[in-house]
């Protein structure tokens, strides 16, 4: 398990925020209106040459995108790194990227669904806390609430706490450890690789859409039988959009755990909704349910500045 993180720098007003398109092709005008957001929050925006680049079902070739990828790192003027879609295409990238470098010029990276393999293999290769949060050409749909959080995370050394919207505890208890995460199913391609998600010890939140419950009862069995979820500290729910109904999302995931002395708690809002709140990979936390609290007991960020009138 880690015991030493890598925290990049807070973003702060007037940062440049660089856009990679490490997966699928994406629209235009959804980035377009999600780079008006971000500059209403203070911040400038830096698109690579090849950004717009298409091979198929991809944002061009495998080694375009990594190495526009590795280019933002290496990038001075480029504070943060936003993910442009999610889609396909960021396994194939885990190869080509130089984590070294990553890991020497620690940024801010931030993105969901597919860009969870960029996420989960970047904090167990080189250490570095990343964001589960929303893409760029999401954030022009995203609620303020969405946007709110976002910046919350990225931009404060505050300690982060979340509670879910609509509370459902399947487990109760209490955990702590690092946090762990985001897309069910890319967590479970990364499986048997090189870049496979360690758990042990870990806060594990997963979500997911367009999988029917079978599905997640699948992954989950896989993850079980494999023993992955020998030693996980407790789990924590996000949204399952399309996913079929809720009600037998919990239950297979409350089968998964019944036998397994760990804290389950439902209904947060991270994942395919317009209420899609960051959440940092790698920090500690702790997972309450009576309280329906995940409480972070470290910042994820280092030199981010707050007041209790608010961040500067």
């Amino acid at each position: 398990m880690i015991r030493h993180l890598i925290k990049p720098r807070a973003i702060r007003a007037g940062d440049t925020i660089g856009i990679a398109a490490p997966a699928s092709p994406f629209d235009r005008q959804a980035l377009e209106r999600g780079i008006a957001v971000i500059k209403s929050m203070g911040y400038r925006v830096k698109i690579p040459e090849n950004c717009f680049n298409r091979q198929g079902y991809l944002a061009g070739s495998d080694t375009e995108r990594a190495e526009s990828l590795m280019g933002l790192f290496s990038d001075e003027s480029v504070r943060a790194i936003f993910c442009a879609r999610g889609g396909f295409g960021s396994l194939r990238l885990l190869p080509l990227l130089d984590f070294g470098t990553v890991a020497a010029k620690p940024k801010i990276v931030v993105g969901f669904s597919d860009i969870t393999a960029l996420l989960v293999a970047i904090y167990n290769r080189c250490g570095m806390v990343t964001f589960h949060g929303p893409l760029v050409t999401t954030l022009g749909n995203d609620s303020e609430k969405t946007c709110a959080a976002l910046i919350d995370a990225l931009a404060s050394s505050r300690h982060l706490t979340l509670k879910p919207s609509k509370c459902v505890v399947l487990n109760p208890g209490n955990a702590s450890g690092p946090l762990i995460g985001g897309n069910l199913t890319t967590m479970c391609h990364l499986l048997g690789t090189p870049y496979e998600p360690r758990l042990d010890g870990h806060l594990l939140f997963f979500e997911d859409r367009g999988e029917a419950p079978y599905r997640i009862d699948r992954m989950l069995c896989q993850l079980n039988l494999g023993g992955y979820l020998d030693r996980v500290a407790g789990v924590i729910l996000g949204s399952f959009r399309d996913c079929g109904p809720l009600e037998d999302i919990y239950a297979i995931v409350k089968e998964v755990f019944r036998h397994k002395d760990v804290p389950v708690l439902a209904g947060f809002d991270m994942g395919h909704e317009t209420d899609n709140l960051t959440v940092p990979i790698g920090p500690e936390a702790e997972l309450d349910t009576e309280n329906a609290t995940l409480r972070f007991t470290e910042p994820a960020v280092c030199g981010g500045i707050y007041t209790s009138k608010g961040h500067k």
